[in-house]
């Protein structure tokens, strides 16, 4: 691939050299210095919010050339749900340039606020302030996020990446493309509450407005069986009644239609 390709079939070729997701991750890392970006992150999440508005820790995180310990910082002491960028990622359809400095005029400097600080603290000790990250938002609510991270930017970061801004939102979408399509089941289907097949589909049966018993005859269990399956998809999802448990399990995508189970 040239310094910077503004070919999308030239972007495509060149990500076909890797066979997995994460060797399609490494091969981004070589190219992003074209950009004046040092490190990368790429993040996939099925589902962006949880019922209670909190962000869902994605189900696919690759973090290059930053500190070893964020992936686990990020993903197991909470930093994922109160980071501003990824906040700000879910809301927007645009790519945008932010920064952390105290000069900053990114969009970013705008929300930045008390519960952000251990994240501030992290990325201001790390050195890694400054970045552009591209938002790929997908028809069935899923998500991913690309940022490049230049370590130890100045004050000129935000004059220097804007005309690399485009270029760089191809390359995130191409890379996106690339490792999407050989990503694991797992990390496909995730789902922040596991439901078994039998709770998902009795649950897809009650959303149908079916009461316990139509359910026992559509699946060839007896009631009391239904309704201990009802009743733990209840409890996983944390909810007071039928209908909260049906419309959370709709806003998880758990809802399925259509399939048997053995």
């Amino acid at each position: 691939m040239s310094l910077i390709a503004t070919d999308s079939s030239e972007i495509d070729a060149y990500f076909e050299a890797g066979q997995t997701a994460e060797e399609r991750i490494a091969l981004a890392e070589k190219a992003i210095a074209a950009y004046g970006l040092t490190s990368l992150i790429y993040d996939f999440t099925t589902i962006k919010y949880s019922h209670d508005g909190e962000l869902v820790t994605p189900s696919f995180l690759a973090m290059r050339n930053l500190p070893k310990d964020m992936v686990k910082i990020w993903c197991e002491e909470g930093f994922y749900q109160i980071d501003p960028v990824q906040q700000l990622a879910f809301r927007s359809h645009l790519p945008f340039v932010w920064s952390y400095r105290r000069d900053g005029k990114t969009p970013l400097n705008r929300i930045l606020g008390e519960t952000h600080e251990p994240v501030v603290d992290y990325l201001h000790d790390s050195g890694i302030t400054c970045g552009l990250t591209v938002p790929v938002h997908l028809p069935n609510g899923e998500c991913a996020t690309v940022t490049g991270i230049r370590h130890g930017a100045g004050s000129d970061f935000e004059r220097e990446i804007t005309p690399h801004v485009a270029n760089f939102t191809l390359f995130a979408h191409i890379l996106h493309e690339k490792v999407y399509a050989i990503l694991g089941e797992d990390a496909r289907n995730a789902r922040p509450v596991h439901l078994t097949p039998r709770e998902r589909e009795c649950v897809a049966y009650a959303a149908e407005g079916l009461s316990a018993k139509e359910i026992s005859l559509k699946i060839d269990r007896s009631v009391p069986t239904v309704v201990m399956h009802l009743n733990a998809a209840t409890r996983k999802l944390a909810a007071t009644n039928r209908a909260q448990m049906i419309a959370r399990a709709a806003h998880y995508r758990l809802i399925e239609t259509g399939f048997s189970v053995i």
